[in-house]
């Protein structure tokens, strides 16, 4: 506090004390000022501070149902969605009927025992041996059972001999369709089956062929043996990659993966009935077009940006979006009431997209029934785009802005709205990454690129691995063209010279 003594007696007095006084209001506004500047500061850190517990919230409030992690990232405490119960007990019902395993028919048995009873279970009298009186058809019982196996080996003896009229001494050749490696195309075949198809590791592959078939092999012909079947296969691969290039609808996605020590990416293009596989060492546009080729038909996949470049039509999918809204729905403020709106409206969407899918609608009729949630789900975007939530109002904004590709479903026959086909056909593969961490060389990409791309598309036809691999590595070493997998062709295709198995 400022205090003042006597009034000034003379006008000197009473200029020296004004300007006393202004010194001292001068250093009090001064004093002010910083304390103004440093109360700013303060104001904005705290709202940074804010702003980041909020952040921290967000993402400690993030499991599988509202955002992209995998279900093996949650808490043990997540609620997943529950169906409701019918409050049965679990089993078959009443009235259920039974399914049990079918007999394979005479033909695929190699053995039938005739048992006959030798004593009457009622008198318990033994019954006659030479006379039997059969009543009815015999009950069938069918026993399978793997046979002990070892590995058949064949020992090529090449002779030399010379030649009468130079003395010149000739080796005999292999013959024809014998390889010159140590191992034959089933077992070639098994070898890629199980790290390519099963995703056991070199050692576990190894351990399991000495066990099995009692064959010692190292690492290093594992890998031989790996590369011969990926340029066995390699011409039916090249096929399905020009083949998905002609199809109406496609779904694609993405994982991470590890090449080389380096980070990569596994993509995935999908139909029904095929899939091709590639290894990349960028998530970019130039991937995204070395995977489609040409490929001009409707696009099913998630928000990247690189899907952008594609040159027709796109379906984002909704599986994606509606995590977002679980998102924004546990925000506070007017976020978070935007956020249960647009997932009221999804679900009102999707119970109607059901019908379709069930035929108990006409797809008209779900285009006049979608139209009002259409306008309302893109105005609850707009107005999540002005929210104070920084980058929850910029997802508004960006949906917003790629909102004509969030409808084609219902425009468009033979479009889904989720991406759940890709998502299936990359989940094998993640598994894969988690054991084998990645590949070592492009060479070992190319192999695990290769194999599920003729796993997966086999397996959508409900079509035999093995069975495919054995008959591709027999035919190139017989110098013969493996055959297509793709739907509707059985001719076989040109084989490149390095494919032969040397």
């Amino acid at each position: 506090m400022i205090e003042f003594g006597p009034p000034p007696t003379t006008l000197e007095d009473a200029l020296r004390e004004n300007a006393l006084l202004r010194q001292i209001v001068l250093q009090q506004a001064e004093t002010i000022a910083k304390q103004a500047e440093t109360i700013a500061k303060q104001a904005e850190t705290i709202a940074k501070l804010e702003a980041r517990i909020e952040e921290l919230e967000r993402q400690v409030r993030q499991n599988s149902q509202n955002s992209s992690r995998p279900p093996s990232s949650d808490l043990p405490d997540v609620e997943r969605p529950k169906k409701k119960g019918s409050g049965r007990k679990p089993g078959g019902q009443p009235g259920h009927k039974g399914h049990r395993r079918e007999l394979l028919p005479p033909e695929r048995v190699d053995e039938i025992r005739d048992v006959w009873p030798e004593q009457c279970e009622k008198c318990h009298e033994a019954l006659p041996y030479a006379v039997r009186v059969e009543v009815g058809e015999p009950d069938r019982h069918q026993v399978s059972e793997i046979p002990a196996l070892t590995a058949h080996v064949t020992e090529l003896r090449l002779h030399s001999q010379c030649c009468p009229s130079c003395e010149w001494a000739t080796m005999a050749s292999l013959p024809d369709g014998v390889p010159r490696g140590a191992f034959g195309p089933r077992l070639q075949a098994i070898v890629a089956a199980c790290s390519g198809v099963y995703h056991m590791s070199k050692r576990m592959v190894a351990g399991a062929l000495s066990d099995l078939f009692g064959v010692p092999i190292s690492t290093g012909s594992i890998i031989a043996c790996e590369r011969h079947v990926s340029d066995a296969i390699a011409p039916a691969v090249d096929e399905v990659a020009a083949h998905i290039q002609e199809q109406a609808v496609l779904h694609a996605d993405e994982t991470g993966w590890r090449q080389g020590r380096k980070r990569a990416w596994l993509w995935v293009a999908t139909t029904s009935l095929v899939a091709v596989f590639i290894i990349h060492a960028r998530r970019s546009a130039e991937a995204m077009k070395q995977l489609l080729g040409h490929f001009t038909g409707v696009l099913v996949s998630d928000r990247w940006a690189p899907y952008e470049d594609h040159p027709g039509k796109r379906q984002l999918c909704w599986a994606h979006l509606k995590r977002h809204w679980e998102e924004f729905a546990a925000l506070s403020g007017r976020l978070g009431e935007i956020g249960q709106d647009l997932l009221k409206k999804t679900r009102s969407l999707f119970r109607s997209w059901h019908r379709v899918r069930d035929g108990t609608l006409s797809r008209e009729a779900f285009k006049a029934k979608s139209k009002p949630l259409r306008g309302q789900i893109e105005m609850l975007l707009l107005a999540g785009g002005e929210c104070v939530q920084k980058k929850q109002s910029g997802m508004c904004r960006e949906i917003w802005r790629l909102h004509p590709h969030l409808w084609t479903f219902i425009d468009m026959n033979g479009v889904e709205p989720t991406n759940n086909a890709a998502e299936r056909a990359l989940r094998p593969a993640v598994l894969y990454r988690k054991g084998c961490f990645g590949t070592h060389s492009e060479r070992g990409g190319q192999f695990v690129g290769r194999m599920l791309t003729v796993a997966t598309t086999l397996r959508l036809q409900n079509r035999n691995v093995i069975d495919y691999l054995v008959e591709s590595c027999e035919r190139a070493l017989q110098g013969r063209r493996p055959f297509s997998i793709c739907p509707g062709r059985s001719r076989a295709l040109a084989l490149p010279a390095q494919a032969a198995l040397a």
